[in-house]
């Protein structure tokens, strides 16, 4: 009987199917083996290949996924931009098939269209184009020379037609000193510290704002108010901050400062323990009134705090008139107010008939 562990028996072995001497089938041992495996990679690919073109083809050509006109462009939210501004952006895909329209391209096309602040563009099979639209929301008006526009919380101005205007019955403050040349950041800026100003005043729930007529904001940290008040109007220095304390003041104070001085064109609240005064430009005289509003007049015409006040008190002067007659003055105020923006809105050419006499302005 031969031994079974003679390790020098010629007999060859039977291998196993798990024999781990054997290659894998995509790592053929033989030449043969390679090239079948080559022609089947080959094959294969062709497949795909064919099958891609043959689709690509398919959905070139199928006239199912051709936009063949305006109809099939749809477009939801538009209020201030119409049909026919939104149509010409998609001018060139008119006959396209619609797997080739560039909708990356055509949002930001939209986008350039001033009234619209952001656009989504999506594909709808078989053959429509859905856009939908956020437009831009006004939130003053804008003077620049004779023409009244709009302006939006980011600084990009708006054009309205006067009718327009009056139909939706916009009542914004008018602001100047937003020049259609600067940058967009710096028109953003001006339109930050206007936004702040009325959120300030209408915080308490009194609703300040709606005493303001004109705002300048030509100096972006000195935001100069035009206050209406009987007779004629106070151009207020507000600075960029302290909006509603600095506007208190102005009205505690007003009255007596106007009657103490008849030619008072300027109020400066941006100090802290006191008031600049300045009169019309026929006198040139400047004052300074305390933040208690009393004090003797000094050799040169101003006016010197008394000792006795103390910052931030209030003035202890009863104001001139009856209830009544001061509540009838802040109506009337009011209503000037309102009457200037309704002119505004009518895209009138002088707003504030009195500006030009005092020199304020751009």
């Amino acid at each position: 009987m031969d031994d079974l562990d003679d390790e020098d028996d010629p007999r060859p072995r039977l291998r196993g199917f798990g024999d781990g001497a054997r290659g894998r089938w995509w790592r053929p041992a033989s030449t043969t083996g390679r090239v079948f495996l080559a022609f089947g990679a080959f094959l294969v690919l062709s497949l795909l290949t064919t099958a891609v073109l043959l689709m690509k083809g398919y959905l070139e050509h199928d006239a199912r996924f051709r936009i063949t006109g305006s109809h099939d462009i749809q477009a939801t939210g538009l209020n201030q931009v119409s049909r026919a501004q939104l149509l010409p952006v998609f001018g060139a895909d008119i006959g396209r098939n619609i797997f080739f329209v560039n909708l990356t391209q055509r949002r930001k096309e939209l986008e350039a269209i001033p009234w619209i602040q952001s656009a989504t563009v999506m594909r709808l099979l078989p053959d429509e184009i859905r856009v939908a639209v956020t437009e831009r929301e006004p939130v003053a008006f804008v003077r620049d020379g004779r023409q009244i526009g709009l302006v939006d919380a980011h600084g990009v101005l708006l054009s309205m037609s006067p009718a327009a205007m009056a139909a939706h019955h916009y009542s914004f403050p008018v602001l100047t000193g937003i020049d259609p040349g600067d940058p967009l950041a710096a028109r953003a800026a001006r339109i930050a510290v206007y936004l702040r100003l009325m959120q300030d005043l209408d915080s308490t729930g009194h609703h300040y704002s709606q005493n303001i007529s004109e705002i300048d904001l030509t100096d972006p940290e000195d935001a100069r108010v035009l206050m209406p008040e009987p007779g004629r109007d106070i151009l207020a220095h507000f600075g960029q901050d302290r909006f509603l304390e600095r506007y208190v003041r102005y009205r505690d104070h007003i009255a007596q400062w106007m009657q103490q001085y008849p030619l008072l064109a300027a109020v400066d609240l941006r100090y802290q323990r006191q008031v600049v005064l300045q009169m019309a430009s026929g006198d040139k005289s400047h004052a300074v009134a305390g933040d208690a509003g009393d004090g003797k007049p000094s050799a040169d015409g101003s006016i010197e705090k008394s000792s006795d006040a103390k910052p931030g008190a209030r003035s202890s002067q009863k104001k001139t008139g009856s209830t009544a007659s001061r509540n009838s003055e802040a109506r009337a105020r009011r209503k000037r107010a309102a009457a200037r923006r309704h002119v505004a809105m009518h895209g009138a050419a002088m707003l504030i008939g009195g500006v030009a006499g005092m020199g304020w302005g751009r």
